[in-house]
C-alpha cells in the first residue's frame, strides 16, 4: 500500500467543452479512467471526491454555435444536459455538473481578483491575429494555422500533435475559423499575465519529485518546455464570450478561458461535497494545503501544458494557500477505425449510443482494455463485441455456472480456507494494487489481469463441480476457490460496478484488505449479460 492510503482526495477530469456530448474517445481517457482510481480509493475507505466542471467560455463553444445555428448559451444548455446524462449511463462516480452561475463566476473572479492584489499579474503588450472584416481578436479555436514547433495543423493557444503552446501571434500563417476569408493581420494590446518564468526554480523542485508518476511523453514534454524560456500566461483576452475582467488595466476584456479550470474545479468540489451533506463555507476548503489532500488530475496528452504546467503555476501563484497535483495521468488519441474521433466530421460514436446498445460493465472492460495509455489506440463496435464475449464474458459467464455447480451458494454453512490460499487470494490484491496506485496506474493492465485470471477460476470451479468438500489440485479447499473468486470480484469491482454491486447486494465482502479469512460462506458469482447487441451500433 502507498503511504498516501489514508489522504482525503479530490480526483479531478478535464473540464469538458460543452459544445456537444462526450464520444467515445473522451469516455475511454480521462472520464472513466478517474472514476476506476476514484472507486479503488473509496473501496480501501479514503474519503474522495472525484469531479468536473463543464469549461462554457471555451471559444469552442462559440464556433460551434455558429456551425450548428444557435446561440452559444443554447449550446452550452444543450450540451450539459447530454454531457450529465452520459456521465449517470456510464456509472461515473461524479455528484453530477454543477450550475455554471453566480456563485461559480464569483469563485473564478475571487481566484484572480486575489492575484491581481498581491502583484502577481504583469502588464504585457502583445500582438494578437486580428480578422480584418468582423473586426475581432483571434486566440484558441477562433484561428487556425501551423503549430511553430511542430509545423502541423493546430488550433491557437496548444498544438494537439506536440503539445507545445503557441500564445499570441505564434501561430504560422493563422486565419479565422468563423470568418476564413478575412484578411488576419497582427495588432497590439496590452493584456494582464502571469509570468510563469518566475516559478521556475519552484517548478523543476516540484517536477524532480513527481516526475516517476509521469507517462513517458507527458514528462518528455514538460522537459522540452522547461529547457526553454517559459511562457507568459494570459489572464485577460479582448473577446466577447466570457467572463468580464474586472481590472482597471483591461477595460472591456474577459479573463482567458484556460484560466479558468482551476477555480472553476475548486467550485465544482464544494459543490459536489455540498451534495454529499457537508456544510463548508469556503469554496476552495478542500483544496487548501492544511488539509493535504491527494489531488490527481486526469486529462489528455494535449492538455499537458494546460492541466500539467500552466494550471500548477495559477496554485503556486497563490503561495502555499493549496495543495499542489500528485499526478497527472494523461492519455494519447483514441481513434476510430483508425482515424481521429471528429465532431466536425461527423466521425464519431457517442457514449451515451454506445451505452443504450451495450451493458456498461462490457463498455467499461473493453475501453479499459483498449485505453490510449501510452499510445494511439483503435476503437471498432465489431472489435468489442468480440473482445468482450472472448475475454470477459464467456470465461465469467463459464466460471460462475460452474461455481454454482461445484460450491453451491445454497450449501449454508460456512468453508474454511488454506494458509495457501489465503496467501493466493492476498497475492490477487496486491497484484491488482499495482495497476490502481499512481506510479503505474493503468486501466489496461486491470483489464488483463481480469481476463487472465478467469480461466484458471473457470477451470478450478469446473473440476470443484464433480467433488463433494475435497481438495482441488492446484487450488487447495473449496473454501479457497470462494476466496480467490472473492478476491476477483473485490479487485475487478472499480471497472465491473454493476456485477459489483449486485454481489455487495447479496451480502459479498469487496473489501481490498490483503487479510483474508480463515473460513468464507459460499456465494453465487454474478453472470454478466450478452455483448450481441454490440453489433447494433451504428458509426
Amino acid at each position: 500500500m502507498s503511504d498516501r492510503s489514508r489522504r482525503p482526495a479530490v480526483v479531478v477530469a478535464a473540464t469538458p467543452t460543452p459544445n456537444g456530448d462526450l464520444h467515445v474517445g473522451h469516455m475511454a481517457g480521462p472520464y472513466l479512467a478517474g472514476d476506476v482510481y476514484s472507486r479503488y480509493l473509496a473501496a480501501n475507505g479514503r474519503p474522495v471526491i472525484y469531479t468536473t466542471c463543464t469549461d462554457n467560455s471555451q471559444t469552442y463553444v462559440t464556433t460551434t454555435a455558429r456551425r450548428t445555428g444557435v446561440s452559444p448559451a443554447e449550446l452550452c444548455a444543450t450540451s450539459t444536459g447530454q454531457i450529465e446524462r452520459t456521465i449517470s449511463a456510464m456509472g461515473l462516480s461524479m455528484e453530477g455538473l454543477p450550475p455554471i452561475d453566480d456563485r461559480y463566476r464569483a469563485t473564478v473572479l475571487e481566484f484572480f481578483t486575489e492575484l491581481h492584489k498581491a502583484d502577481r499579474l504583469r502588464e504585457r503588450t502583445v500582438r494578437l491575429p486580428y480578422a480584418e472584416k468582423p473586426g475581432t481578436y483571434l486566440y484558441d479555436g477562433l484561428m487556425t494555422g501551423a503549430c511553430p514547433v511542430c509545423l502541423t495543423g493546430s488550433s491557437g493557444g496548444v498544438c494537439e500533435g506536440c503539445g507545445h503552446p503557441n500564445n499570441a501571434d505564434e501561430l504560422l500563417g493563422a486565419r479565422s475559423v468563423l470568418d476564413p476569408d478575412s484578411p488576419v493581420s497582427t495588432r497590439e494590446v496590452t493584456i494582464l499575465a502571469l509570468p510563469m518564468e518566475e516559478y521556475r526554480e519552484r517548478l523543476t523542485a516540484y517536477f524532480a519529485e513527481r516526475s516517476a508518476r509521469w507517462r513517458p511523453r507527458a514528462a518528455q514534454l514538460i522537459r522540452e518546455l522547461l529547457a526553454r524560456p517559459l511562457p507568459d500566461i494570459p489572464v485577460t483576452v479582448p473577446g466577447d464570450w466570457g467572463i468580464p475582467a474586472p481590472f482597471p488595466e483591461t477595460p472591456g476584456q474577459i479573463l482567458y478561458p484556460w484560466v479558468e479550470a482551476m477555480p472553476a474545479v475548486m467550485y465544482s468540489t464544494w459543490w459536489s461535497a455540498a451534495r454529499r451533506g457537508e456544510d463548508t463555507a469556503a469554496v476552495d476548503e478542500h483544496w487548501r494545503a492544511e488539509h493535504g489532500a491527494e489531488l490527481v488530475y486526469f486529462h489528455g496528452f494535449d492538455n499537458v501544458y494546460h492541466w500539467g504546467l500552466m494550471d500548477l503555476v495559477l496554485l503556486m501563484a497563490h503561495g502555499d494557500r493549496y495543495v499542489l497535483p500528485e499526478a497527472n495521468i494523461s492519455n494519447e488519441f483514441y481513434d476510430l477505425d483508425g482515424e481521429k474521433f471528429s465532431t466536425s466530421r461527423n466521425h464519431l460514436i457517442w457514449s451515451a449510443d454506445l451505452l443504450a446498445e451495450v451493458p456498461r460493465d462490457l463498455v467499461r472492460f473493453h475501453l479499459a482494455l483498449t485505453a490510449p495509455e501510452y499510445q494511439r489506440t483503435n476503437f471498432s463496435p465489431a472489435a468489442l463485441s468480440e473482445t468482450v464475449t472472448r475475454r470477459l464474458v464467456t470465461p465469467w459467464n463459464r466460471l460462475a455456472d460452474a461455481l454454482s455447480l461445484g460450491v453451491p451458494a445454497a450449501a449454508g454453512a460456512a468453508l474454511p480456507t488454506s494458509a495457501q490460499g489465503r496467501t493466493r487470494a492476498a497475492g490477487i490484491v496486491e497484484r491488482f494494487r499495482l495497476g490502481y496506485e499512481l506510479e503505474a496506474f493503468s486501466l489496461g493492465r486491470t483489464a488483463e489481469n481480469v481476463a487472465a485470471l478467469l480461466d484458471r477460476l473457470a477451470s478450478l470451479a469446473e473440476a470443484a463441480a464433480g467433488r463433494n468438500g475435497t481438495a482441488l489440485p492446484g487450488a487447495g479447499l473449496p473454501g479457497d476457490l470462494l476466496l480467490e473468486v472473492r478476491a476477483l470480484l473485490a479487485c475487478a469491482a472499480p471497472l465491473l460496478i454493476d456485477a459489483a454491486a449486485e454481489a455487495a447486494a447479496a451480502g459479498v465482502d469487496l473489501s481490498l484488505d490483503t487479510g483474508q479469512p480463515e473460513e468464507i460462506a459460499p456465494f453465487a458469482l454474478p453472470r454478466l449479460p450478452a455483448a450481441d447487441r454490440a453489433r447494433a451500433v451504428r458509426i
